[in-house]
């Protein structure tokens, strides 16, 4: 299949080995990087973060090479620094108000214009883009999509700490980003004209100069046709990241089938989803959904055993059934937050978590 192309994008803290806290690099690490990756390192808003980005991939081997690969690079030139890089949503306990902004005009602009709630983004993400042919192709898949967002996103929960406290929350990534305009869940759109008219209305009235200011959960490219999925925390092991993306690849696969046999999923209304999506965000893969079908709450490990079952036909055809076993392997043992929690219950000690982080990111390359 040629239509579900990949290119994933994953953010890095990048931290003090001594102190655990994170600190700036300067730019040092996407500098030297660039020598050898060209822009697949990019530098973020916070001077403490370092994004890396894969090239287009045609499956997830070839997106588990490119992941692999860069977290490799970025790790190594974080260590010829002095330095450690980790995948987490959130820091357990740096605080925002430590941090540098680096010093790049979008960068400076969006501080200038939303302060605080600018200033205090220091959240680690992963983004996943599934390509399609048409924009409008797009638009249709990524309605539907919609309601799958909180069954994936609690998958990649990594985040229960904020500022050196347990939230109480699978991941708090979410709650810090609300703060900023236009994210979250979005409405479905009745067409790609429909959605390009909005992006026309916010330009026109300064509310965006571009569309790139539009931080949905998903999101279809503005030129291309691709859907970003931008709800998942930075997950801390390179296997969930591929299972993650192995599922988003997969679900759009399957969204497309049913569109080529004149069947469709349920768009459900924004509202509802996100009832879902603050579940997930709160409980992780130990709480429950609502399965909108039945109107009744169902096990949210019961919801992710049902997209794997609904998504079965299109898997092999894709070549990632092996990447998405390690999902069940998530259910097992839990994900990224639950296993910073088990840290911190042996010994309510931060740095033993920012430690646990640390050397799990690197492992399996």
């Amino acid at each position: 299949m040629n239509e579900f192309t990949l290119s994933v994008e994953e953010e890095f803290m990048v931290i003090d080995p001594v102190t655990r806290e994170l600190r700036s690099h300067e730019q040092k690490i996407v500098d030297a990087a660039q020598k050898i990756h060209e822009d697949q390192v990019k530098a973020e808003m916070h001077q403490a973060v370092v994004e890396v980005g894969t090239h287009v991939c045609q499956n997830t081997t070839e997106v588990r090479q490119e992941v692999c690969k860069l977290r490799r690079t970025v790790a190594q030139l974080a260590g010829d620094l002095d330095l450690h890089i980790g995948a987490a949503g959130t820091h357990p306990f740096s605080h925002w108000q430590d941090q540098l902004i680096s010093d790049h005009p979008r960068y400076q602009e969006i501080v200038d214009e939303m302060q605080d709630a600018a200033r205090s983004n220091l959240i680690f993400g992963l983004h996943v883009h599934v390509g399609f042919q048409s924009r409008q192709m797009a638009i249709h898949i990524a309605n539907q999509a919609r309601y799958f967002l909180p069954h994936i996103y609690a998958l990649s929960t990594n985040s229960p700490f904020w500022e050196g406290r347990n939230t109480g929350f699978k991941s708090f990534r979410t709650k810090v980003f609300d703060k900023f305009p236009r994210t979250g869940i979005p409405d479905a759109f009745g067409s790609i004209e429909e959605y390009d008219n909005y992006i026309k209305l916010l330009v026109k009235t300064h509310c965006i100069d571009n569309a790139k200011k539009i931080w949905w959960d998903v999101r279809v490219h503005p030129f291309f046709g691709t859907i970003g999925f931008h709800i998942c925390d930075c997950p801390m092991l390179v296997d969930e990241t591929i299972a993650i993306v192995a599922l988003f690849q997969a679900l759009c696969a399957k969204l497309y089938k049913l569109r080529q046999q004149n069947m469709t999923f349920i768009n459900y209304n924004r509202a509802l989803i996100n009832e879902n999506k603050w579940r997930a965000a709160r409980y992780g893969i130990d709480g429950k959904m609502i399965d909108f079908g039945k109107e009744q709450e169902v096990d949210t490990r019961s919801l992710v055993m049902e997209l794997l079952d609904l998504i079965d036909d299109v898997v092999d055809d894709l070549g990632c059934r092996d990447d998405l076993q390690y999902v069940h392997k998530i259910l097992e043992h839990g994900t990224g937050a639950d296993r910073q929690l088990a840290v911190y219950e042996q010994n309510r000690d931060l740095t033993s978590v920012v430690d646990y982080i640390t050397s799990h990111t690197l492992s399996g390359l």
